[in-house]
């Protein structure tokens, strides 16, 4: 095992707790670069631009945010920020083009105020909420909204427009296309390909362990009215439809919490095409695997706790490598070879996620650690690579 050091890197601004899925990277604005977007248990929802170490936009009073995501989640061929609550609270937002402002402000002017945003959406949902995802999870090519919760619930929502819908003023309202009901906690919830190409809803189960969703709802099942859905139907018809999985014959610490990345992209050893379909799963009592549709590809164990899962192309040879961060600052990047790097945020890690755009400078210094400096590939104009929140303030994003 490798050890690397990334000395660039940006210390951004920012005070308050956060929830581990309430951070992401994505382009939130639409101009073909990505934002990190911040939000926080006091309500507040923060967007960085560039390398600005203070926000450049906000948003208050959106309740204690357990979960963000950025993805086109009413169908309109844009993306919007998605921000929901312990409460229940859904909020989407669509934002303007942004500048960046460490190019637009002069070296010796004060730290700007963020700008104030309203968001373009607000519904109620279920409370309880923990995680989401933003994708097409049936093959109809539209995106839903998936969400789960902490009493192991998995809830599938869609937006029904109404008439003059548009991204600037929205109409219409998230129904429910189905409710999951599984055995333990949710932690990470994710799509992989099937060997047709159709996506297949994965979520993380304690122990090592997955389940695959079923999403086998008919054309006009939608229900918006989430106390009559919760009373008409069972429990045995909401875990009827669930498909648990183990990665392992042996028993493994049911209680251990499990997170979970799929569809990560592995190229052939022979230069054949590049296959898609695997999914990786880490642990907090350190595994970690790497799985193909039906067989173990490698496991790693360190002593480290695991707990969040990327995956970037650090190589540039068409794979993606795995990335798994650890509570206290231990994060790894293992290719398809077992080939393991290993660098060390700062300080204690609270959330993690990763650009796959950006990766210039990770790419460089991590191909000449695994295979030599002349298969190093020419640097790019970009840095941006993980961003971690420390357990401590202010957070932290690592280049």
């Amino acid at each position: 095992m490798r050890t690397v050091s990334f000395v660039e890197r940006v210390a951004l601004e920012f005070s308050g707790n956060l929830f581990p899925h309430a951070m992401c990277l994505g382009d939130a604005d639409n101009d073909g670069l990505n934002e990190l977007v911040v939000g926080d248990t006091s309500g507040r929802l923060s967007v960085y631009k560039g390398d600005g170490r203070s926000p450049c936009l906000s948003s208050s009073s959106l309740g204690m945010i357990t979960c963000v995501g950025i993805g086109d989640v009413f169908n309109q061929g844009k993306n919007f920020v998605v921000s929901v609550s312990g409460e229940g609270l859904c909020h989407v937002f669509f934002l303007p083009w942004l500048s960046n402002p460490a190019q637009d402000a002069p070296a010796a002017e004060e730290t700007p105020q963020p700008t104030a945003i309203r968001p373009t959406l607000q519904q109620h949902i279920p409370a309880n909420t923990k995680v989401l995802l933003i994708s097409d999870i049936d093959g109809d090519g539209r995106c839903e909204l998936v969400v789960g919760y902490t009493d192991r619930v998995v809830r599938a929502l869609r937006w029904e427009a109404g008439a003059g819908d548009c991204p600037e003023n929205p109409v219409g309202h998230f129904v429910q296309l189905k409710k999951w009901l599984l055995e333990g906690q949710v932690d990470s919830l994710s799509t992989n390909p099937r060997v047709d190409g159709s996506p297949e809803l994965m979520v993380s189960q304690p122990g090592c362990g997955y389940a695959t969703l079923l999403c086998n709802w008919e054309p006009g099942h939608p229900n918006s009215n989430w106390e009559s859905e919760a009373s008409s139907v069972s429990s045995e018809a909401q875990m009827r439809d669930v498909i648990p999985h183990q990665t392992s014959a042996r028993i493994q610490n049911k209680n251990v919490s499990t997170h979970l990345i799929a569809n990560i992209r592995q190229g052939d050893m022979q230069g054949e095409a590049v296959k898609s379909g695997l999914f990786a799963l880490c642990t907090l009592d350190g595994t970690l695997k790497l799985m193909g549709p039906d067989s173990l590809l490698w496991s790693v164990q360190v002593d480290h706790q695991l707990f969040a899962l990327a995956k970037l192309d650090v190589t540039s040879d068409g794979s993606e490598e795995v990335v798994a961060c650890a509570w206290d600052g231990q994060t790894y990047i293992i290719d398809r070879r077992r080939n393991v790097v290993r660098f060390h945020f700062d300080e204690n890690v609270c959330t993690f996620c990763a650009d796959p755009e950006d990766t210039a400078r990770v790419r460089e210094l991590v191909t000449e650690l695994l295979y030599g400096p002349a298969r190093a590939p020419p640097l790019g104009d970009k840095s941006d690579v993980p961003a971690s929140a420390p357990s401590s303030q202010p957070s932290e994003r690592d280049a």
